[in-house]
């Protein structure tokens, strides 16, 4: 590692960190949207709603985001690294805003998922841009209470789709996250590029980018591998748990119908309060390992809560378990700031950016997966054996990795 020279600081509510929480904010929106709007938007392109078909096509398009997503999180990473962070907020919200203005006129599932896979890559940039300027941006006592800030505006965003799913149709849903994404890049004129990329930037010799080099070295590879299993428990939350919420309810002997975009508004509800009290706690204890950890068991308790404890239950105390999940899964702003604090400059953005979409396109594995044991075990035993697996590599995954509170991030990965 190279140290470089000191740069100077931003402060904790300069333009970088309020762009950011807005971009974060219409990224959430977007990135939710098809979870809110599945069973109407569906219905009205011909899937019979309550049937295997509606579930099946559902997770098909699900798929098809999240595959975008994998494939955005390399490309988006790669070229934070190689052309700076600004140019993959510029390029990244560009693309799925256009993508998603392009979802409201859809006539047919094959025009929708391959619409949905384009968002997902415009979707990947966003997040691991944003929190990448953010950390590289501020003084490192308070990068945690930046990205806190970034995390807690931004995952509201999800409330504001589903009221605007909910009140307005689910078109114009899509064509309001997309005018969302094109009224934020006016603001993108106000931000500058890191000071600690540009450094990096003006040496020649320096490799920028290199998504390779996390393979060339076992100690890299091992910290990589690690940072990508912790995001995973939360997309076994928000894609399996939650977005099938209709179907959880069903077999769960509910006492009324489960609305999923209620499902979804309710936990990105409580992701508001989790991501707050995560980014706070590691401030606070001056540890993000110790918070880590701490909300990994509490989302185990809420996974059991949410298929051993509502059984018969009415809806109301359904979303409210659901509000709950969600707060116990709030750490995944405090996951892409560990990410960010892991690396050096020359790779922080490519690790940033690609471990939260990685993590997010896990759940084109973990929908087979699911698949597979519920057919082999039963709806709801099925999701506690995968869910009960995702959490305990997650856990074994933080329990190794290096503290990274309040470390200097003024160096290069050799």
């Amino acid at each position: 590692m190279q140290p470089s020279h000191p740069i100077p600081k931003a402060t904790l509510f300069s333009a970088v960190v309020i762009v950011a929480a807005l971009g974060y904010f219409v990224d959430i929106y977007d990135l939710i949207l098809f979870s809110i709007v599945r069973v109407k938007s569906l219905t009205e392109l011909g899937v019979t709603p309550g049937t295997p078909e509606m579930t099946n096509q559902g997770l098909f398009l699900i798929n098809m985001q999240m595959g975008g997503m994998l494939l955005g999180g390399l490309l988006w990473g790669i070229l934070g690294d190689k052309r700076g962070r600004l140019s993959v907020l510029f390029g990244s919200i560009l693309l799925y805003s256009l993508a998603n203005i392009a979802n409201g006129f859809v006539t047919s599932i094959d025009q929708y998922a391959w619409l949905r896979l384009i968002a997902g890559v415009g979707l990947a940039g966003e997040l691991g841009a944003g929190i990448t300027l953010v950390s590289e941006s501020l003084p490192k006592e308070k990068r945690g209470y930046g990205t806190m800030i970034v995390a807690t505006v931004g995952v509201s965003g999800a409330m504001l789709g589903y009221w605007v799913g909910d009140k307005f149709g689910w078109r114009n849903a899509y064509f309001v996250g997309g005018g969302l994404g094109l009224a934020l890049l006016v603001l993108r004129v106000s931000v500058f590029e890191s000071g600690m990329f540009q450094q990096v930037q003006a040496q020649a010799e320096v490799a920028r980018g290199n998504f390779l080099s996390l393979f060339t070295d076992a100690e890299r590879l091992g910290k990589y591998l690690r940072v990508l299993l912790i995001g995973v428990p939360l997309w076994f939350v928000v894609g399996i748990l939650v977005t099938l919420a209709p179907e959880f309810g069903k077999a769960l002997g509910l006492t009324g119908e489960v609305e999923a975009g209620l499902a979804v508004f309710w936990c990105y509800f409580g992701l508001v309060f989790g991501d707050f009290a995560s980014g706070a706690l590691s401030q606070l204890w001056h540890s993000r390992n110790k918070a880590l950890k701490v909300f990994l068991g509490f989302c185990a308790t809420l996974v059991a809560v949410y298929l051993f404890g509502v059984k018969g239950a009415s809806p109301a105390t359904f979303y409210t378990v659901c509000f709950v999940l969600g707060v116990s899964v709030g750490f995944w702003a405090l996951f892409v700031t560990v990410a960010a604090e892991q690396f050096g400059t020359n790779l922080r953005a490519t690790v940033a950016t690609t471990a939260p979409n990685f993590a997010r396109g896990a759940v084109v594995g973990l929908v087979p997966a699911f698949k597979a044991l519920s057919g082999a075990l039963g709806f709801i035993p099925g999701a506690a054996v995968l869910g009960g697996l995702t959490l305990v590599v997650a856990f074994w995954a933080v329990s190794t990795l290096p503290e990274s509170y309040g470390k200097d991030l003024n160096y290069v990965e050799e």
